[in-house]
C-alpha cells in the first residue's frame, strides 16, 4: 500500500511525515510526500530531526505531483494546519483522501530549544498517528471504513 503525503512546500511536515512513515512501516507499505507549491528546499531542522531518530534522509527531497505520476498512491493524507487558514493541497485521483493536520513547526520562534520543541512536538503526534495506522487490519477494510478509520486518525493529537 502506497501513501502520499502532502502539504503547501513539502519542505517539513509532509517530509517529516514521509521519512517516519517509511522508517516506521511494516513491509508493504511505502510513502512518498510532494507539495503543490514546492519550494525545492527541505527544512533543515526536519532533516536534522529526522537524522536525530535515526531516520535515512538521503531520499528525501521537495517534490510537486510529478513524484506519483508513474506510481499513483493508494492514500493521500494531508497535512495543512487548516486552522491556520493555509490551503490544503488537493489531489484529485482515485485515492483514498484524509486529513491530519499538523501545525507548523518552522513557525515556531524562539530559542533553539523552543523551537526544537515544536519539531519534536511535531514528531510525537505523527509517531501516535502512524502507530494507531499500523495497528489496523487493513485487509479487512472496506474503502468507506479505512476512509473513516483515516479520519478518526487524524484527530489523535
Amino acid at each position: 500500500m502506497r501513501f502520499l503525503f502532502m502539504c503547501t512546500a513539502n519542505s517539513c511536515r509532509s517530509v517529516l511525515s514521509e521519512g517516519l512513515f517509511n522508517h516506521m512501516a511494516p513491509d508493504g507499505m511505502s510513502a512518498i510526500s510532494s507539495g503543490s507549491f514546492p519550494s525545492g528546499r527541505l527544512n533543515p531542522r526536519a532533516v536534522s530531526t529526522l537524522q536525530g531518530l535515526g531516520v535515512d534522509t538521503s531520499a528525501l527531497y521537495s517534490k510537486g505531483s510529478e513524484s506519483f505520476a508513474e506510481n499513483p498512491p493508494d492514500i493521500v493524507i494531508t497535512v495543512c494546519d487548516k486552522a491556520g487558514g493555509e490551503p490544503c493541497p488537493v489531489y484529485f485521483g482515485s485515492a483514498i483522501k484524509s486529513h491530519w493536520g499538523l501545525s507548523d513547526p518552522s513557525d515556531a520562534q524562539g530559542s533553539d530549544e523552543a523551537i526544537q520543541a515544536a519539531f519534536d512536538a511535531t514528531v510525537e503526534i505523527i509517531r501516535r498517528r502512524f502507530a494507531a495506522l499500523f495497528s489496523l487490519d487493513l485487509a479487512s477494510l472496506n474503502h468507506i471504513e479505512l476512509k473513516q478509520k483515516l479520519d478518526e486518525i487524524g484527530e489523535i493529537r
